[in-house]
């Protein structure tokens, strides 16, 4: 006599899974997003954390995505502002916004200021791409388009993927942490090769003469590598240089 075969437990369906027996829940996903949860520690659970580095890339690349042509530019956020590096960043927002280019910068106070400012005193889009710190840093206010990250690297990405080039001006930590990020991306060729500029003989010189000399010298970079760096003395030159390069590297795409 052929044996029927046994009944299977009534299936139940979680989206494209199909769950019988022990796999079977005894609640639906719409009762557990109702009931009350007086345990919050899931709030800093790693699951939760990738879902607010995900926000914080669609905020960022909502806000950015038809931002149009745009220059990234680094620099300290001490910078007095009457000092002659102070000056010197209002030229490059000026010149920027002259030229049809928005500039994108930390948003905070400084340099970065200062380059906003002369954005947005000529007409132009002064970005800023705040972070969370310990010590509050408030966006400045020559900053027309500010959007504030929880995370470094998502800041970063935006710095990056929204530029068609970089200036950078005296800086610290930070504004080395961004250069080396640049520079490291286009040495590898994950992003397309554009204009580094950096602005003051004075203070960037001895970097990179040093990169030239000791890391050649050594091996540890190739001996073109140090062209990836344009160093000059004024705004105007720098806003030339990057307006030539980014003119060739359009009509030959």
């Amino acid at each position: 006599m052929k044996t029927l075969p046994t009944p299977q437990p009534e299936a139940y369906r979680r989206g494209p899974v199909e769950l019988r027996g022990h796999h079977r829940p005894s609640e639906t996903a719409d009762t557990r997003l109702l009931a009350e949860q007086p345990d919050t520690s899931w709030l800093h659970t790693d699951t939760w954390r990738v879902l607010r580095i995900q926000s914080e890339f669609v905020e960022g690349f909502g806000a950015l995505a038809e931002l149009g042509p745009a220059v990234s530019v680094f620099g300290s956020a001490r910078t007095p502002a009457d000092s002659a590096d102070y000056a010197i960043g209002v030229e490059v927002g000026r010149g920027l916004a002259k030229r049809g280019l928005a500039a994108i910068t930390g948003g905070g106070p400084g340099q970065m200021e200062a380059v906003c400012r002369g954005a947005n005193e000529a007409g132009g889009i002064a970005c800023g791409l705040g972070i969370e710190l310990p010590h509050e840093q408030a966006m400045n206010p020559w900053v027309n388009l500010g959007i504030y990250f929880r995370y470094f690297f998502v800041r970063k990405t935006m710095f990056i993927k929204y530029a068609q080039a970089f200036i950078v001006l005296p800086g610290g930590f930070g504004t080395l942490d961004e250069l080396f990020e640049a520079v490291t991306l286009v040495q590898t060729h994950k992003i397309r090769s554009f204009p580094i500029v950096l602005i003051g003989r004075d203070y960037w010189g001895g970097l990179v003469e040093w990169i030239r000399g000791r890391m050649v010298d050594d091996g540890m970079i190739a001996a073109n590598d140090p062209d990836l760096l344009y160093l000059v003395d004024s705004a105007e030159e720098a806003l030339t240089w990057v307006e030539e390069r980014w003119a060739a590297s359009v009509t030959t795409r």
